[in-house]
């Protein structure tokens, strides 16, 4: 659910009653607030640092000898693997039997996405597992025509109206609700949730203008558009919401416990941990290393990430090398990021600053 905020996310109808139903996550820090550096992490269970996947241009960096992806876990147990996208760089195509790119102006996600289902269906009636990623870029598509198409990051037009940017968002996500809901329906329909692993999250989130200087996303690492969600829906799975901070990275191994699929050792480690044991009351690593690529000025995003950060439950560090700059918050008593304690919080800064170099530098 490309796009998808966590605020939406747990008020939305269809949402809503999914999660209740659901293995919910409802705290995921992904990696990179944009999509190409967020999945390849969520599909390697590694950070960009690691894969050379760190910023918009780097896809083709991917180091597929080193990272196994999810596709080519299952592909390896005899899975038909397809992929439906909203471009080809999104995503690492490894393992993909098919790997479509859909027309994101003009096709209905609902209707073709149902049609996917039935194909697959008919693949699974004939004892056939399957794996399908589907990608609901609607949201993402109204945000760049209405949005980064007529603005800029210091539009003053766009950042004076809050109302009516956070209008226009909640029209997509409703939108992404009725897709969600309608999708739901016809697989229980299929009754396919017998058998499946549904798995549902959001790449980032969107800013609606709340803070000069990123009219959507990709710039900063502030939890609007960094705080996404996960959701495993399967029979043998609890029905849980848990709220304490994990990691896109986590996502991978995850899946991979609950399909009781080994991690590969012919690859590198995974930097991720499987949820599942957080479910059973035992610590994973509660530390969020996220990156960005602030354009300042510019029009194209740099490069290389410029914006670094590390997040705790309760509080996050932000390193800006483009200006050579820090930034601390309580995420307590502040979570819109808007009071900055460098000066004030030391010791938690030096703290935070050396888990940031520790991982930079690992």
């Amino acid at each position: 659910m490309d796009g998808a905020r966590k605020d939406r996310t747990l008020k939305a109808k269809n949402y809503s009653k999914l999660i209740e139903n659901s293995l919910f996550f409802s705290t995921v820090i992904a990696y990179a607030p944009f999509t190409i550096a967020a999945m390849h992490a969520i599909f390697s269970g590694t950070y960009g640092t690691k894969t050379g996947v760190n910023s918009y241009w780097s896809n083709i960096n991917f180091k597929k000898d080193d990272y196994k992806t999810l596709p080519l876990y299952l592909q390896d147990k005899n899975y038909v693997t397809h992929a439906d996208v909203i471009n080809k760089l999104v995503l690492p195509p490894l393992g993909f039997d098919e790997f479509v790119i859909h027309d994101e102006l003009n096709d209905d996600l609902t209707q073709r996405h149902i049609q996917l289902i039935d194909k697959f269906n008919k693949i699974r009636k004939n004892g056939k597992n399957f794996f399908l990623y589907l990608h609901y870029s609607n949201i993402h598509t109204g945000i760049m025509q209405e949005v980064l198409k007529k603005y800029d990051n210091f539009s003053k037009e766009y950042f004076q109206n809050r109302t009516k940017n956070e209008k226009f968002y909640d029209e997509l996500f409703s939108s992404a609700d009725d897709y969600l809901g309608k999708i739901i329906e016809h697989c229980q329909n299929l009754n396919l949730f017998y058998d499946t692993l549904l798995v549902v999250v959001s790449d980032h989130g969107i800013s609606t203008g709340e803070k000069l200087g990123e009219r959507a996303y990709g710039v900063f690492c502030y939890d609007y558009t960094l705080v996404s969600t996960a959701l495993f829906h399967h029979k043998k799975l609890p029905s849980t919401k848990i709220n304490q901070q994990v990691r896109s990275i986590d996502i991978l191994p995850t899946i991979l416990e609950i399909m009781n699929i080994p991690i590969d050792k012919n690859f590198l480690p995974l930097q991720g941990t499987s949820l599942l044991s957080l479910n059973n009351q035992k610590p994973v690593n509660n530390l969020a290393f996220s990156q960005s690529g602030n354009p300042l000025g510019s029009t194209k995003p740099p490069k290389e990430p410029n914006v670094y950060s590390i997040r705790t439950n309760d509080w996050k560090y932000i390193r800006n090398i483009h200006n050579d700059s820090e930034e601390v918050y309580n995420l307590i008593d502040d979570p819109h990021e808007n009071n900055n304690l460098i000066d004030m919080e030391k010791q938690k800064t030096k703290e935070l600053r050396s888990e940031l170099d520790r991982i930079l530098n690992s």
